[in-house]
């Protein structure tokens, strides 16, 4: 028995059998009712790896370091919508019995968002919806499009571009085969991050479908099979969809920016933050004349002078702490002498005339020898 539960774990760890089986529990969440415990699980593990998959997205150098992105974004919104079922579910048949009915999560998120006034909570709950579905959503898919119609386009070029260089001698054959295998594996990506927005985009419109039939169905429920008051089944049901609703637009909302971040990478160079310091904040210019129009705007009467004070000393601060810096500790940005590409040129021109001297004199040599001897 114990050689045997080994073995299942061993399989598990291999990942032979670990995929298939979760896949497998998304899909029996459809139809197999969970308990209010087991869904506050599984909703606190959905929003963990929606932070996940964001840091690692925020963290990496080029999309193709996280080319697993599309499958992860497949799974976690088929994840996503089963957990939407099952907590429907619960809702319509115990939502009756109180909030708490449908787990600790979903009440606790209702709580926060409504904050005492039911339908301040409902308009704010309805413009995360809308701000999800129509500007981050629907600006990745719309980024995921153009951005695999131009990789495939410009594939034949790098391909020609990479036979250019193995005939040349530039590269030998192991790095064209390497350079080969980028291109197609970047256009594959970028092919499945355009069929995988559209299921992000899917995904919110679901979202928005079970909202609608969570707060009609239930209060329907509540008045016409419980005898509940309008108020009180408005006011209760009202309470259990919108926890529903932002345990699930939360993910939905980090994979989409986590989408967005991805498809919009264009630097090889480093991460967002080593792009964000050498970019954005490496022109002292920029950072002098933002100041300086925070310190305006502060003294300016009527307007809050604490923040615009705030944010001017810290981007003051900023700048001479940066300007301090040695270059050696990292900080500085003083241009290294080699990153100069005419001083690479120049000394390899240098080399090779010095090279072409020795040469010729070592040639010249004998003949001047043998003349000085014939004298």
């Amino acid at each position: 028995m114990a050689k045997t539960t080994k073995s299942f774990l061993a399989l598990l760890r291999g990942g032979n059998l670990g995929v298939p089986l979760v896949i497998l529990c998304i899909l029996a969440m459809v139809i197999l009712p969970l308990p209010p415990a087991l869904l506050d699980i599984l909703f606190t593990f959905n929003i963990v790896l929606a932070v996940m998959v964001l840091l690692v997205a925020v963290s990496a150098k080029r999309p193709l370091e996280f080319s697993l992105f599309p499958t992860i974004l497949l799974i976690t919104t088929l994840m996503r919508l089963t957990l939407n079922v099952a907590s429907t579910r619960v809702v319509l048949l115990h939502g009756h019995l109180g909030a708490g009915a449908a787990g600790k999560v979903i009440e606790s998120f209702g709580q926060v968002v409504i904050g005492g006034n039911f339908v301040v909570g409902f308009v704010v709950f309805i413009i995360l919806m809308i701000i999800n579905f129509i500007v981050v959503t629907k600006g990745a898919e719309r980024i995921s499009e153009v951005s695999a119609r131009f990789t495939l386009d410009a594939m034949p070029g790098k391909q020609m571009a990479i036979d250019a260089d193995l005939n040349a001698g530039l590269i030998n054959q192991a790095q064209a085969q390497t350079r080969r295998k980028d291109v197609a594996s970047e256009a594959d990506f970028y092919g499945a991050m355009d069929g995988a927005s559209k299921f992000v985009r899917g995904d919110a419109i679901a979202g928005m479908m079970i909202l609608a039939i969570n707060l009609i169905g239930g209060v329907c429920i509540g008045i016409f099979k419980y005898n509940l008051s309008a108020d009180a089944a408005f006011q209760q049901y009202v309470l259990m969809t919108i926890g529903d609703g932002l345990v699930a637009q939360i993910p939905s909302l980090l994979l989409s920016t986590a989408a967005a971040i991805i498809v919009t990478r264009v630097s090889d160079n480093g991460d967002i933050a080593h792009d964000v310091r050498n970019q954005l904040l490496a022109s002292p210019s920029v950072l002098y004349t933002a100041t300086g129009i925070m310190f305006v705007l502060a003294v300016v009467p009527g307007m809050p002078h604490l923040p615009f004070l705030l944010f001017s000393a810290l981007l003051g601060f900023y700048r001479l702490a940066d300007e301090q810096t040695p270059a050696g500790g990292g900080g500085g940005r003083e241009k290294p002498r080699n990153a100069d590409p005419h001083h690479h040129r120049n000394q390899r021109a240098t080399g090779q005339l010095g090279n072409y001297s020795a040469d010729r004199t070592y040639q010249l040599k004998p003949r001047l020898q043998a003349g000085c001897a014939g004298r």
